[in-house]
């Protein structure tokens, strides 16, 4: 059985502060620590749960995150990181099922702990077909453009709710709670670790009887930008429409394009 892991930062056990998320900051080192802690728990319950090949990706910043030499040593699995085209470039066809580790609600979510989808700074709300979707609904979209279905989601209770609501029968991880935005209440590391490895056997053991999400085609994306001047830029692409002064929209013609606005 062949999983793909993808990996955030921000619903990662034991980060409570923005800061730890934050590459520039003196916590971020630990934050990244916490990371790599959590991956290793999805990585292990997952073989623990039969997966016999793993993807790993590290999607946080692009993919600067994982400590490559403290990662899981183990040959059936392998690490890379996204490209400008794509936040899961090896998924295919091949794969049983999809893992979200580190991840967080959609922007504007109440008590959702450092929520946002994609961009903090420009991102203000995007729907896909007219319903609200943050990152976890954007990258179960690709998953099921392969016919690949979400299987697990960990981050705090704000994501794991947001996750089960769009997605029924998915098994979650939750490690915190929000407590506004900028705050969490946290379980101790090692009991959110642990929580993952139980979980993610429990997601892989399951994997055959999930469905893949599979929005009608083609599909509208529309994005209300946080300022006039973002959607301004936006809107010189050929293939965005503008709605109104922060809002455009773009319809792509197969759910694999969706995270490309």
């Amino acid at each position: 059985m062949k999983i793909y892991i993808l990996c955030d930062m921000e619903g990662t056990s034991g980060i409570w502060q923005p800061e730890q998320t934050d590459l520039v900051s003196a916590q971020y080192q630990q934050g990244r620590g916490l990371l790599v802690a959590d991956v290793n728990a999805a990585i292990a319950g997952a073989l623990a749960g039969g997966a016999t090949e793993l993807v790993v990706c590290d999607t946080h910043a692009m993919g600067r995150n994982f400590i490559i030499e403290k990662m899981a040593d183990d040959p059936r699995v392998v690490y890379e990181t996204p490209t400008v085209d794509s936040a899961l470039p090896a998924l295919d066809e091949s794969f049983d099922g999809l893992i979200l580790t580190g991840h967080h609600a959609m922007a504007g979510t109440l008590n959702g702990f450092l929520d946002h989808t994609m961009s903090s700074a420009h991102w203000f709300r995007l729907t896909l077909n007219g319903e609200p979707v943050g990152e976890i609904g954007l990258e179960t979209a690709v998953a099921g453009h392969f016919a690949v279905p979400l299987i697990m989601v960990a981050g705090d209770r704000a994501a794991c709710e947001e996750a089960k609501a769009m997605f029924p029968g998915v098994v979650t991880a939750q490690v915190k709670e929000g407590l506004g935005r900028n705050r969490a209440r946290c379980l101790p590391p090692a009991r959110g670790q642990e929580l993952i490895r139980t979980r993610a056997a429990e997601a892989v053991g399951k994997a055959k009887d999930l469905k893949p999400w599979k929005p009608d085609l083609p599909i509208t994306l529309e994005l209300t930008f946080t300022r006039a001047d973002y959607a301004d830029e936006a809107a010189s692409n050929p293939d965005v429409e503008r709605i109104d002064a922060r809002t455009c929209r773009k319809v792509v013609p197969t759910a694999d394009q969706v995270c490309g606005f």
